[in-house]
């Protein structure tokens, strides 16, 4: 369980069972929520209505129940990826990989953070006889689940330690990568779908069947699946056997989802027609040049300028707690699929705290909240460095005690607490701040910085581990434990490799230290631009 943020966002929108990872997928849905509230105010039609001409029809849910099924189901299939990529960490770490590949392989995570790179391509070119989303729906859903099928028939090869070659990172990382730019090419394009596909009397049921869906599926692609793959869990759950492998494995998930997603595209490509007599949506931008154009001009604004530079560097002190934590404990021998199960007790707790939060964010000045939370995130990272320290204590030979489960449990949910603290006053001020004349665009550019200023801390973070961590090899003389490949050798001649100086705690302390320091001198010149004029945030758009 990765005690993190991530980020997404609309985009990244994080994770986890691997919290980090599971964070950086909520931040992603609650920041497509907002931006298809935004874009709400500026849809002009849909595929459930008919032209200008045509005299106005209210429709109720029960008239287009199968176009919300639909939303949800393609949201399900959304967060199948995102969970997947979610649990490689976990595996990986159980295979005792460094953290320096860890590092590497987080950047599979950067995707739904830079999707407003290639937003507005998908959004500009289609075919128009097939449908503006479905030209780019349906071949990016068939490549995922081709590439869910490939993944099938190799993956076992790349995780698999062969002596003193542990798993294949790079190739890893070069798969998933290209894996998670598909579903975040296909996130924009069901997004998009999700503002025409309802009616202007239905079209909020979009960010609910956001929400839910991408959580049902990042659910089945992490939680479920590190459970029935955990042999452990299986045999002391599910089976009345014992067996050397979880009820199903990685191969198999890969291979039954690719199947579902081959199937189910082909159906939503022959059945699901979108409207194409319908009158045209208001649109905030009229061609790719533009809106490429209207974001540089946004981010050449001194007001963001400055809160862009805030955000990229306000989640430096989190990162050590929010990267490296769960990863640790994995290492310090709580089972994977048992940190995962530790998030479904969360879910409650993750729906109400934006509903309250939100209370409190909702005057002029919601970066007050966010400022207040700043200290006590740190604080908690502290605690985190502290349970790490403890797990080894307390691990009995039938694993861990429930109270311990109960201290983690307790942890994370005073994490959720801060976290979402800060996170739903950024996007209040967003909110605010945003040009209304180009609210989507604008929500998505800043979100997307948001998003930013979660990855590239934690991949540091990650990376930074096996530096300033010291090994020694115990039982096989003249071997030290600085490389994969001296640590294979240590254990080929019989020794163990153990730590003897921990970087995390280094990192921990030195994160806070910096968070701090942010804290008092940065912190409050981002209070200060709640005081900026309206007219600071606006920018003039070239015709």
């Amino acid at each position: 369980m990765e005690m993190s943020e991530s980020t997404t966002e609309k985009n990244g929108r994080q994770r986890k069972h691997h919290t980090s990872w599971k964070m950086k997928m909520n931040e992603r849905k609650q920041a497509t929520d907002l931006e298809i509230e935004e874009s709400e105010t500026l849809l002009q039609g849909s595929d459930s209505e008919v032209g200008h001409s045509a005299p106005k029809v209210c429709y109720g849910l029960k008239d287009e129940l199968g176009n919300v099924c639909l939303l949800l189901f393609l949201y399900v299939l959304q967060g199948i990826p995102l969970g997947l990529a979610g649990s490689i960490p976990l595996i990986l770490q159980s295979k005792n990989v460094s953290y320096t590949d860890q590092a590497f392989f987080s950047f599979v995570f950067w995707p739904f953070s830079l999707k407003l790179l290639w937003a507005p391509l998908v959004d500009s070119i289609y075919f128009q006889r097939f449908g503006r989303r479905k030209s780019w729906l349906v071949p990016t859903q068939y490549l995922l689940g081709l590439f869910m099928l490939y993944l099938s028939y190799t993956v076992d090869s790349l995780l698999e330690n062969n002596g003193q070659k542990g798993p294949d990172i790079v190739t890893l990382t070069a798969v998933f990568f290209l894996f998670e730019f598909l579903a975040a090419t296909q996130d924009i394009a069901v997004d998009g779908w999700a503002l025409t596909m309802l009616s202007r009397e239905n079209v909020g049921y979009a960010s609910t069947c956001n929400s839910v869906g991408q959580t049902a599926g990042y659910f089945l692609g992490n939680v479920l699946f590190l459970a029935l793959e955990s042999p452990n869990f299986c045999n002391k759950y599910l089976r009345f056997e014992p067996q050397a492998k979880g009820i199903v494995t990685l191969s198999d998930f890969l291979f039954f989802w690719g199947i579902v997603f081959l199937v189910t595209t082909t159906l939503v490509a022959i059945v699901k027609k979108e409207n194409c007599k319908k009158s045209k949506p208001k649109e905030e931008t009229q061609g790719v040049m533009e809106t490429y154009k209207l974001l540089f001009s946004i981010i050449k604004l001194p007001t963001v300028w400055t809160f862009c530079i805030l955000l990229l560097t306000a989640k430096m002190g989190f990162s050590a707690a929010d990267a490296v934590t769960g990863l640790k404990l994995v290492e310090e021998g709580v089972p994977k699929e048992q940190l995962a199960l530790l998030a479904v007790p969360m879910v409650p707790l993750q729906i109400l705290l934006p509903l309250i939060i939100s209370k409190y964010t909702a005057g002029p000045r919601p970066l007050d909240i966010f400022y207040k939370a700043f200290p006590f995130r740190l604080l908690i990272g502290l605690e985190f460095a502290f349970l790490v320290w403890w797990t080894p204590s307390v691990k009995q030979d039938g694993g861990f005690p429930v109270y311990y489960y109960i201290v983690v449990l307790l942890s994370y949910a005073v994490h959720q607490v801060s976290l979402y603290s800060m996170y739903v006053a950024v996007m209040a001020f967003h909110a605010k701040v945003s040009d209304p004349l180009i609210g989507g665009t604008y929500m998505t550019l800043l979100n997307t910085v948001t998003n930013l200023g979660g990855n590239w801390p934690s991949t540091l973070a990650l990376w930074l581990v096996d530096p300033l961590t010291s090994k020694e090899c115990k039982g096989a003389e003249g071997q030290t434990c600085g490389s994969a490949e001296e640590v294979g050798l240590c254990t080929k001649l019989g020794g163990a490799c153990v730590t003897t100086f921990d970087g995390y705690y280094v990192e921990s302390v030195v994160c806070i230290v910096i968070g701090f320091g942010w804290w008092f001198w940065l912190g409050k010149k981002m209070r200060k631009l709640q005081e900026e004029k309206t007219s600071a945030w606006q920018c003039r758009r070239t015709k």
